[in-house]
């Protein structure tokens, strides 16, 4: 024959267990819809940082394009300059035949001679610009190679962040339906108690007690309370975090009562009887 006082103390932890169990597998679904939701909007914060090598290579090709444009202007200003030293050169010569003096011609030589000191001036400064140009050409041929490069691994990164980000939001979507359905089952009260918290907390409400502490907070649960939690069919709260407790250990063994245990003597004396 059963002990009745076991069998009130296993149907209130049933009691319990049913109207917890639901609420634990809700937060369950609560904590995947939070870490998806979260993994999700770094899904930009990782794409960004994943492009930032591009845009680096872009602005300095870009930039690298820019200091040759004006290397190339510079080139072109210097040979507009040497032309017109030289048409000013010829018309100066020119003048040669027309000089009586030579007092007038040694003056003309020298500014001849000036000329061509100006001339090597104006062919050493378009050398100079040719030679930034080619290098400039040299870098741009080089950062376009590495811009490509980056572009490919890119594309590459973008299109498993968007894939993986298609992934999650269709978990999500089936989580969330689940999330509606598991709510639904609820009793209200419970279900009441449960947003109050996870909204008061901003994460689980429910906490499993763990080697006496609870683990929500980390700390210390009175040995009462902890007896109580295994064995109440009353909601328990944390008193320091106020989260939902329930016991996540062995099932509790039922001590038999007085009266069992005098029965279970009479069994054994008839036995032997």
């Amino acid at each position: 024959m059963s002990d009745p006082c076991r069998c009130i103390s296993i149907a209130g932890k049933d009691t319990l267990n049913q109207k917890l169990s639901p609420l634990i597998d809700l937060q369950k679904l609560d904590l995947r819809i939070t870490e998806i939701n979260e993994i999700r909007r770094k899904i930009p914060e990782r794409l960004n940082t994943a492009e930032a090598p591009l845009r680096e290579a872009t602005q300095l090709l870009n930039d690298t394009k820019a200091a040759s444009e004006a290397a190339i202007k510079e080139r072109r200003a210097h040979e507009k300059d040497l032309e017109a030293h030289e048409a000013h050169t010829e018309k100066m010569k020119s003048h040669a035949a027309s000089l009586k003096t030579n007092k007038e011609y040694q003056a003309h030589l020298f500014e001849v001679e000036l000329a061509n000191k100006k001339r090597g001036d104006f062919e050493e400064r378009i050398l100079l610009a040719m030679d930034k140009v080619d290098q400039l050409q040299k870098t741009i041929k080089e950062l376009q190679e590495k811009k490509t490069t980056l572009e490919k691994v890119f594309t590459g990164e973008k299109q498993g962040l968007d894939a993986r980000d298609k992934e999650l939001a269709t978990e999500l979507a089936q989580l969330e339906l689940r999330h509606r359905e598991a709510a639904g089952r609820i009793e209200k009260s419970l279900l009441d108690r449960y947003n109050q918290v996870k909204a008061s907390r901003k994460d689980q409400p429910l906490a499993a007690v763990r080697d006496g502490m609870c683990a929500g907070c980390r700390l210390q649960i009175p040995p009462q309370l902890i007896a109580q939690v295994k064995r109440s069919d009353d909601l328990q709260i944390c008193p320091y975090c106020r989260r939902m407790l329930y016991w996540e250990g062995e099932p509790v063994t039922e001590k038999p009562s007085a009266l069992s245990e005098a029965k279970k003597s009479d069994l054994e004396v008839g036995e032997s009887v």
